[in-house]
């Protein structure tokens, strides 16, 4: 008898499993039961178990939400739908026969505390992690609620400085990011150099519906960049709806709408933050303005194809008349004062265009295909002519002389006129295909650049009434630099990778493996990118989630990367194209584990990565501010180690709440000496925090706070191979008050009256730079007649208000 039943159990039911799993059908009559699974906000839920009770038929649903299986034909058939964090759902089948379909909506396992309900929390097995960016629209930020700032407070990733929404993970560049917005990639402006000139992110966070992120280990249908991927998919309304802002930096208006058909959503922002950057130390008339339109487009043309189309404008003017600045800095023991007067003037105007068209055919219910194409165009310009007059004393000395005294005094004269215009399109196709428990995907992309560049810069400078450099038969200028280009180049790119997740006895298993390859004709190169993700729940302590990944990454050059400056004995620069540039890569190794618990009756969640990156063919670069200044060649190579820890909880449901620490070491070798890489931080430390003020439930409070070390940096045109030294670490904390002037509608609530058409209305004040910290983003250096040079700090934004009103509708 027990032979029989271990022959049942260990032969027969797996045997009938794989025969589901195939498509073969027994003799007996079978019902073919599909659908769509989505959670409590309606998005697409995967690696959800969906069985028929009291057999050994089973499945998953795949990245759409989407699963299938055939079961043998009963008076009753009871489904069973399970996921670890969610409540456990059933339905019955009574008396069903041929085809039917069964969706279901999964919700989160939830208790009571004290009137409040707290959502368990989701583990992460893969390499993306997803982040709930909706409440952070209400969060104190001078970019204005970017999701890049988000980012920043993530373990692994440390942010530029508060003006700016480009970010660096794990040591790379700020070029080594990709976005994705609905599937597509896009570009940021070459040309920017200081968080005063960025002005709006190009991902509007009204329109944002699902946020992704990882930071290394991606899957091969990312493309070549050697740290992160940020992939943002802009949501679907499904009625009417609207929110509009306006605040003291500037307004913003999204509007959306859906049919049976067809949805639409609309998004219009404003910036003008000249009040912020009035309490920076150079004084005078600031005038941006940064103006941004959105529109995403879906029309469903049948049950099986479906067209979308996503647009973009982007208009960001900077204008800026300096008067004067007066800098103070050194310690108590020797300060130092250096005061400039200004003429002249600074006019930067970047403009993006950008369009994405797509065509979606569902083949079935485990096989898409999209064809996609789109077109990036950006026109930017440089232009500045500022000439100035300053005096560096020495404001106070040790002892008891107290003297101070004129440590230089001298001229300057800055000129730019840089041109950029660039355009990328794209062709691609991808397509997803399941069955069983794996998740297929491929896809193949054509790209074609043009770049047209045209650049004339130049300084000059004396000291004490002589002209640096000193030539006492020529005046001369310590720095110029021209460039004149205008090419094309083509890419090709192609993946396939496939994903397999099964339940089995000892726990939850997801593989992920892949392969990318890319070919540049510009340098002939062809590149070869293998990636692999492990993931692992163990059944004994689901509270566990264990993942590995590694694999090959490359960093495709852009059009900064490999532009070569060449010096001649005057001093005389001028910038060629390296078309023997190759691309930087990255060997990933990362090990990470999430650990699920409760404490004070509430959720959280722990979690650990620990990555090494094997880093060659490194193109070096020095930072100015947000300018990267590579050397356009191949010549290092290094390594990028570290530990990254997150705490994460639900102290308010709907908002999330977090702390994050991260520590790292970073070094390649730069002409045979060893540096660290430009953006090593070696700790950094960020608490983004949400809670209601108690007994007033409408009054809730945001705050963001981050500390970071800081970077390496060296004298204007130097490498760090001669020297450097490290910037002050970075310390700001942001806090912001919302009161609800009209509470958001809780599920099945209806509002009557005049009010009747909105859904909350909140009024905020923001306190950005709390403590009033003066952050160093870079250094002017001054070099007097005996060759002595001065690091004068250039500080960030002091501590500023903002008051703002939100009218959800």
């Amino acid at each position: 008898m027990k032979t029989k039943v271990e022959l049942l159990r260990y032969i027969i039911l797996p045997l009938l499993c794989i025969l589901n799993a195939a498509g073969i059908e027994a003799r007996a009559e079978s019902v073919r039961i599909h659908g769509r699974i989505t959670d409590g906000d309606n998005r697409a839920m995967e690696f959800v178990t969906v069985r028929v009770a009291g057999t050994a038929v089973g499945t998953m649903s795949g990245l759409d939400g989407d699963y299938s299986l055939s079961a043998a034909e009963a008076d009753t058939i009871t489904v069973v739908f399970t996921c670890i964090g969610y409540k456990e759902q059933q339905r019955k089948l009574v008396d069903a026969k041929g085809d039917v379909t069964l969706n279901m909506r999964m919700f989160r396992t939830a208790r009571e505390l004290r009137e409040v309900e707290v959502n368990e929390v989701k583990k992460q097995i893969g390499s993306m992690q997803s982040i709930d960016a909706s409440g952070y629209r209400l969060s104190p930020d001078v970019s204005g609620g970017s999701v890049e700032s988000l980012i920043s407070t993530m373990a692994g990733v440390t942010g530029s400085n508060e003006m700016s929404s480009q970010y660096s993970v794990r040591g790379g560049s700020y070029d080594e990011n990709l976005v994705y917005i609905n599937g597509v990639e896009v570009y940021r402006p070459q040309l920017v150099t200081s968080g005063q000139q960025e002005g709006l992110s190009i991902i509007n966070p009204d329109m944002v519906g699902k946020v992704n992120f990882s930071t290394g280990g991606f899957g091969a249908e990312y493309g070549d960049r050697m740290s992160s991927v940020l992939d943002i998919t802009y949501r679907q309304p499904e009625a009417f709806e609207g929110s509009a802002g306006v605040s003291l930096m500037g307004a913003n208006l999204s509007i959306g709408s859906s049919t049976k058909r067809f949805s639409q959503l609309h998004g219009v922002r404003y910036k003008r933050n000249n009040s912020v950057l009035s309490s920076m130390e150079t004084k005078g008339e600031y005038d941006p303005n940064f103006f941004d339109y959105q529109t995403n487009l879906n029309f469903r043309l049948s049950g099986k194809w479906r067209v979308a189309f996503l647009g973009n404008v982007a208009i960001n003017n900077y204008k800026f008349t300096p008067v004067n600045r007066e800098t103070s800095f050194g310690t108590a023991m020797d300060a130092k004062k250096f005061k400039v007067y200004f003429d002249g003037q600074e006019k930067d105007r970047f403009e993006t265009y950008f369009g994405a068209l797509s065509l979606q055919y569902a083949a079935s219910k485990r096989s898409s295909y999209t064809l996609f194409a789109s077109g990036f165009l950006t026109n930017e310009l440089v232009a500045y002519d500022i000439s100035g007059e300053y005096w560096l004393d020495q404001a106070g000395t040790s002892g008891s002389e107290g003297i101070g005294g004129e440590l230089g005094v001298g001229r300057y004269h800055e000129h730019a006129r840089d041109r950029l215009k660039a355009s990328v399109m794209t062709v691609a196709l991808r397509g997803l295909t399941g069955f069983g428990n794996h998740q297929l995907s491929y896809g193949v992309q054509y790209n074609h650049e043009n770049i047209y560049e045209r650049a004339s810069e130049w300084e000059r400078r004396d000291s004490a009434g002589f002209s640096l450099p000193t030539d006492p038969g020529l005046l001369r200028v310590v720095y110029n630099l021209t460039s004149r280009q205008d090419f094309s180049s083509n890419r090709i790119g192609m993946h396939v990778q496939d994903t397999y997740r099964m339940q089995l006895d000892a726990g939850f298993l997801s593989v992920t493996g892949g392969l990318r390859l890319s070919y540049w004709d510009f340098n002939k190169e062809l590149l070869v990118s293998p990636r692999v993700n492990v993931g692992f729940v163990p059944s004994a302590n689901d509270r566990w989630a264990l993942r590995f990944a590694t694999g090959l990454y490359y960093q495709s050059p852009f059009y900064k990367e490999y532009r070569m400056v060449v010096t001649d004995d005057n001093g005389n620069s001028v910038v060629n194209l390296n078309r023997d540039i190759k691309s930087q890569r990255s060997w990933h190794f990362i090990l990470g584990s999430d650990y699920t618990f409760r404490a004070m009756n509430r959720p959280f969640k722990l979690s650990a990565e620990a990555y090494y990156k094997a880093l060659g063919n490194l193109v070096p670069y020095e930072i100015d501010n947000l300018k990267l200044v590579y050397d356009g060649v191949n010549s290092t190579s290094g390594y990028a180690m570290g530990l990254d820890f997150k705490l994460f909880g639900q102290f308010v449901p709907g908002s999330d709440s977090w702390l994050s620490f991260s520590l790292m070491k970073t070094q390649e070798k730069l002409r045979g000496v060893d540096v660290l890489r430009p953006n090593d931080r070696r700790y950094s430390v960020a608490l983004y925090f949400t809670d209601y003020f108690p007994r007033i439930p409408k009054l809730k409070l945001s705050l963001r706070g981050i500390f970071m070390d800081g970077l390496p940096t060296t004298a204007p045109r130097s490498t760090r191979d001669k020297g450097s030294f490290r910037t002050p670490a970075y310390k700001r904390v942001d806090l912001g008050v919302s009161y609800a002037l009209l509470p958001p509608l809780k599920e099945g609530e209806t509002r009557g009256g005049m009010w009747r058409h909105l859904k909350a209305v909140w009024l905020g004040l923001d306190c950005f730079n709390l403590f009033d910290i003066s952050n160093v983003s870079s250094y002017y250096w001054v070099t007097d007649v005996n060759d002595l040079h001065y690091a004068v700090p250039n500080y960030l934004t002091r501590r500023q208000l903002n008051l703002r009103l939100t009218v959800d509708f």
